[in-house]
This record gives structure tokens, sequence and C-alpha cells, in this order.
């Protein structure tokens, strides 16, 4: 009885696009390795991969083998079960956040012999920012169980570092997203890109100092540069994953480009329209044309805000750890707070 009561339907649908987004995410991670390389060769006079295949467009599969046939070393002193449960927790948590995000408008098409018309999207639940911040506060357990099991002391120390910095700027970021709430009025991702696509205007014209500060803490909760304090190589010795190798290194180092994949399309979904793309609701496209073009437009969204991680990245100097505190707590906290109080007057003045 309760296998006749599934909608096989709307199962196929959702493990289709479970699929196709997570097999997308990691194509996007892996390739993004190529792309920050060629930046760096760009930004720094240089060549960049070019030896495996044309213009060194197979380096990430390269990179890839050589992790998964380097030898599996687990050091004897470690806490072997979460020594192994460290970086697939990284990973996981990752991966999670996709869940919520709307990567289109929706699709139309013929499924066993019914009309179906399918959101791309996995979940719309109506706490889909609660739960992306929920999920990405999880990340740094991935982080501290792995410097903490490694049994080494610079390990740990670099994990310390990471949880506070976390932490710290967690809190900016929320803050800054309340007041995008405040004038939004939900908390479903799926309902703010729609305000954007029928109110004419994009979040960043409402919410630019929110986003500002959106988008530096981004940088500190992917341990991008200058933020990159939990993998210092030349204080700490190479960080929290000091002592692993092979592919549950290859996780943490994916771990980190998915979720600065992950970030920027949070970024375009909540200030830039997500898949919104100007003038296309006026062009009477069909169903299926406008939702691959919005498909479309958030992706080149999403690929501006990854040259821009890379492009810092290869800038601007890494800080010291007094002054990462002091701008978490001093600068970004404070401006956030501002930032939402100014909101909500204005907020009450168009009220009243």
């Amino acid at each position: 009885m309760i296998l006749l009561a599934i909608d096989w339907g709307l199962l196929i649908e959702k493990l289709v696009l479970i699929g196709g987004i997570i097999s997308v995410s990691l194509i996007i991670a892996m390739y993004s390795t190529y792309a920050e390389r060629k930046v760096a060769a760009i930004l720094q006079d240089r060549v960049g991969p070019d030896r495996a295949g044309p213009f060194g467009i197979l380096q990430p599969l390269a990179d890839g083998g050589k992790l998964f046939f380097k030898e599996e070393i687990i050091p004897n002193s470690s806490s072997k079960l979460l020594f192994i449960l460290g970086p697939c927790l990284a990973m996981l948590t990752a991966m999670m956040t996709s869940a919520v995000i709307p990567w289109g408008d929706q699709i139309h098409f013929t499924l066993f012999g019914a009309d179906r018309y399918i959101d791309l999207q996995i979940a719309d639940v109506n706490i889909g920012i609660l739960y992306v911040f929920g999920v990405v506060s999880m990340g740094i357990y991935g982080i501290m169980i792995g410097g903490w099991a490694s049994n080494n002391k610079f390990s740990l120390m670099a994990a310390m570092r990471g949880a506070s910095q976390i932490i710290s700027y967690e809190l900016a970021m929320g803050i800054s997203l309340i007041a995008l709430l405040m004038w939004t009025g939900s908390l479903s991702m799926k309902t703010i890109v729609e305000q954007q696509v029928n109110g004419g205007w994009w979040n960043v014209v409402y919410q630019p100092v929110g986003f500002l500060i959106f988008l530096i803490c981004s940088f500190a909760e992917c341990n991008r540069t200058p933020f990159d304090l939990p993998e210092a190589e030349n204080e700490l010795n190479f960080g929290y994953h000091q002592e692993y190798s092979s592919m549950k290194l290859g996780f943490y180092l994916f771990a980190e480009y998915i979720n600065m994949f992950i970030s920027s399309v949070i970024m375009a979904t909540l200030f830039f329209g997500g898949y919104d793309m100007p003038f296309v609701n006026e062009a009477n496209l069909s169903l299926n044309m406008a939702a691959l073009l919005g498909a479309v437009a958030l992706m080149v969204k999403v690929v501006i805000f990854i040259f821009i991680f890379m492009w810092v990245r290869w800038t601007i100097p890494r800080f010291r750890y007094d002054q990462l505190m002091h701008l978490g707590w001093k600068v970004l906290i404070p401006l956030a707070l501002i930032n939402m109080f100014v909101t909500g007057a204005v907020i009450l003045w168009r009220q009243g």
C-alpha cells in the first residue's frame, strides 16, 4: 500500500534533479581548480597549466588521478574513525546547501503520459536561509574533527583558528541577512528570487552595505585569502589537514571549491536576482526556454563571483590573526547592526 501511494513521477524528478545538481556542482568545483591556476598565471604573467590536453583543460582529471593513486596514510597516533569522518563531513555539508537553492524557473515536459511542471529546486522550504545557515555552521565540525583527530598540535591550532574565525564572521553574515529578510519579509529563497523578478530591482540596490558585508564574510567562511588563516602554510606548516593524504586531503581541498561555488550561488540568488535575466520576462519565450536562459544567467553571475574570489586571492596579502578578529568583531558586526537599524527605520518610514 505504501508503494502504491508513492508519486513515482515526483520521485524520479527529484532524483534526477539531485543527481544533476550534484554533478554540476562537482564539475564546476573541479574546473574551478583549473580556472584558479589560469587566473593566477594571467595575473602573474605566466602560462599556467598547458600540458594535460588542449590548453591544459584535462589538468583537473590529472590532479584527481594523482590524489586517487597516492598512498593512503593514517597516523598511528590519530583517532582513526574521526580522522576519516572529518573530510567526509566537510564534503557532505558543502553539498547539502544546494538543496534549497532555486536554480531556475519551472520547466514543462510529459512523463508517464501526464504533463508535469517542475521547479528547478530540490526543496522549496519556507525557512531556506535558516537551513543554509544551519548546514554551513556544521561545516566547522569537519575542520575541528580533522584537526583534533590528527593528534598534531599544529593541526589542532589551525582547526581552532578556523573555528573562531568562522564563528566570528557568521555573526556579521547573519546580521547582514537580517536586514535583507526584514526588507523581503520571507525566509524562502524562491520567494526572494520571485520578488526580484517581479519587482524590477535586485536586492543589492536596497541592501548594498548588507551585500558588501556578506561578500567579505563569504571569503572568511570559505577560508579564502585574505582570510585563509586555518591553512596558513607559512605559519602553521600546512594547517588543519597537515596529516592528510590521498582523497581524504582531496575532500578537504574539494570542499573549499564547492563552498566557494555555493557561496557565489547564494550571493547571486539573494542580492542579484538569482535566475532573473533582464528583458527576458518581456520576450514572451516558451516556459522551457525562459527556464534555460534563467539557469544560464545564474551561472554567469556565479562565474563572475568565482572570478572575484580568485582575483582577490592573488591580489591581497593575508591578514594577521589579530587583524582578522578586529575586522570581524569591531568593524563588520557594528556595521551590520547599523545597517539593520537603518533598514528597520526605512521600513517604518515607508509604512507610515
